[in-house]
């Protein structure tokens, strides 16, 4: 069987013999999924702060979209 009819990433089932967590999107390295290519595990220190950054303005609006229904839900 060929590694193309094994890899049904998009099925979320990969038995191409490679670690495989498909969760929506294959990282399991093979090249008919898109990979082939080095993936980073790691981020910079400069990186996790913009991420963590954008988390925290995303979750303040989401504070404030959650009171603004709060307010119209006591009226």
């Amino acid at each position: 069987m060929s590694h193309e009819e094994k890899c049904k990433c998009e099925e979320e089932s990969c038995d191409c013999e490679q670690d495989c967590t498909c969760g929506g999107g294959c990282d399991c390295g093979c090249d008919c999924c898109g990979g082939g290519h080095f993936q980073r595990r790691f981020q910079t220190k400069a990186e996790q702060i913009e991420a963590l950054e954008a988390y925290l303005k995303e979750l303040r609006l989401e504070v404030q979209a959650v009171e603004e229904h709060l307010a119209d839900l006591k009226k």
